[in-house]
């Protein structure tokens, strides 16, 4: 499937190694797992994991009916279909869902294209979610909170980060499109200071990650907030 509109990420593209280092320090308390089940339960569903990576989180699914990882990254496919036998991985983007109509029950979508801003309109995405998603089926997108916590407080002096825009225009762009918004204060915990640092460095300009790191010597954590936005399929 050719996918000329397709930018491969800076991080986990970079270094999957390091990216699941990352993933393993997210929400350790389960606090947005917690709420997800909640949203849009899984158990005896099929799920969608929509820009899935190398898959990480794919395991995580056990009790789906069925798991189906799609990516456009070519480069991660081989990674994320090792990850479990149970997910079927294909290659597409948001735009270019490769799956029937009517065709699951759940989409996840983590920290991938759902980035509304004044340059980015994301519809045409939602309106390939909305195609393949059953009725009263449900789209959630795990997003970062950019105005509450540490880690938002890390996006604002990122240059980096810019193009995710700003809480309040994603919010209103849901909203405008149905969608319901739901807040979740949890935390990044790394097993050692020096996990920390490389992924404080793989995620921020060296001056922002550098900063953060001489002001706070003993850490190995922080405060990481979401937002989880929730599309329903009437």
């Amino acid at each position: 499937m050719d996918l000329p509109d397709f930018v491969r990420s800076g991080n986990q593209a970079v270094d999957p190694e390091l990216y699941d280092i990352e993933n393993e320090a997210i929400d350790r308390s389960g606090h947005v797992w917690d709420e997800l089940e909640r949203l849009a339960p899984w158990t005896g569903r099929v799920l969608l994991d929509l820009g899935c990576g190398s898959g990480f989180w794919l395991p995580r699914y056990q009790d789906a009916a069925k798991v189906i990882g799609v990516e456009p990254d070519t480069s991660l496919l081989h990674i994320a279909q090792g990850r479990t036998g149970k997910a079927q991985v294909l290659h597409g983007s948001a735009e270019h869902i490769p799956l029937p109509d009517d065709a699951v029950d759940v989409v996840h979508a983590r920290f991938a294209y759902f980035f509304p801003t004044v340059d980015f309109d994301p519809t045409p995405g939602l309106l390939e979610v909305g195609r393949v998603l059953r009725p009263g089926g449900t789209l959630v997108v795990i997003d970062n909170d950019t105005e509450e916590g540490e880690f938002a407080d890390l996006l604002k002096a990122s240059s980096w980060a810019t193009s995710q825009g700003q809480d309040i225009y994603a919010r209103d762009w849901w909203r405008s499109k149905g969608a319901r918004t739901t807040t979740v204060m949890s935390s990044w915990e790394f097993d050692s200071r020096g996990d920390l640092e490389a992924v404080l460095r793989l995620e921020f300009p060296e001056g922002v990650a550098g900063d953060w790191l001489e002001t706070h010597p003993d850490r190995n954590h922080l405060s990481y907030g979401y937002l989880l936005h929730s599309w329903y399929q009437g």
